[in-house]
């Protein structure tokens, strides 16, 4: 890999992720994903200790920050001390940030970052990945849903969108802590859409790995090429979500997951017309 200038920012930490994270040695890859999973972590943690937890050896968080063009770890780990003194907020800060805004501005701040969260969706979507994940949804027997913590409301959605349009769809909902029964049932004719974004949702990975081990394919929809789903995906949508105030909406995941359903729909209908 070229000698890169280091990023100062995390959304420029990101950027330089998805055009160069193809590159970096597995090894790299899973010191990329980690720290990406735990931006909190890799900002209040010592090398020792978030190397421990990513299972690697503290000489390897230097060797990817100097392969990413900064001088060593510590430099590297000022991006995210960064990010973090910019956006450790709760949500109780978030809004004591916003007393003073009118009702109106909060709608039009929150209005403008949706437009932004589409317009950028529109953007990133690769049209060849979205027919891609239209087929495999088409041809799969039972679509399983997963989705947890802020992404669960797009999942919830998905399965309603495509269960009202005849489409079996099962919401891998973990009721009761059933979520490995859920999806255990999940085989290679089935295809399983799993949603999540930064902070990725363990328990959505985790049932991820257990839909693999059914042999049962993946589409994702993530924000960016380090996401662990976009490795375990055979097939990932890239999007992510503009931010109002440190509140993200699902605007743009919604809207994607509408048009998948409704795609799906017709496909299924124009070949149910030709007898195929």
């Amino acid at each position: 890999m070229a000698a890169l200038a280091p990023p100062r920012d995390f959304d420029a930490f990101k950027e330089l992720l998805a055009s160069e994270g193809d590159r970096l040695p597995r090894r790299l890859k899973q010191v990329a994903g980690a720290l990406l999973m735990n931006p909190d972590e890799a900002a209040l943690s010592t090398a020792a200790q978030i190397s421990e937890k990513i299972g690697v050896q503290p000489s390897t968080l230097v060797r990817f920050a100097q392969v990413l063009g900064f001088r060593g770890f510590s430099d590297l780990q000022s991006v995210f001390r960064n990010r973090l003194r910019e956006t450790s907020f709760d949500h109780r800060t978030r809004i004591k940030s916003l007393v003073q805004e009118a009702p109106s501005t909060l709608f039009d701040g929150f209005a403008r970052a949706t437009i932004q969260s589409v317009e950028q969706a529109r953007q990133s979507l690769d049209p060849e990945k979205v027919e891609a994940a239209v087929r495999a949804l088409s041809d799969a027997s039972t679509i399983y849903i997963l989705a947890s913590g802020r992404s669960f409301p797009a999942g919830a959605y998905a399965a309603y969108a495509f269960g009202a349009l005849g489409i079996k769809a099962v919401l891998v909902d973990q009721i009761g802590g059933l979520g490995k029964s859920q999806i255990g049932a999940s085989s290679s004719k089935d295809v399983v859409l799993a949603v999540s974004f930064i902070p990725y949702a363990a328990e959505t990975l985790a049932l991820v790995e257990r839909a693999r081990s059914n042999q049962t394919p993946i589409v994702a929809i993530t924000d960016n090429i380090m996401s662990p789903l976009a490795s375990a995906a055979q097939i990932w949508l890239e999007l992510s979500e503009a931010d109002y105030a440190s509140f993200r909406s699902l605007s743009a995941t919604f809207a994607l997951i509408m048009a998948l359903s409704v795609a799906v729909a017709k496909k299924r209908g124009l070949e149910k017309a030709d007898g195929s």
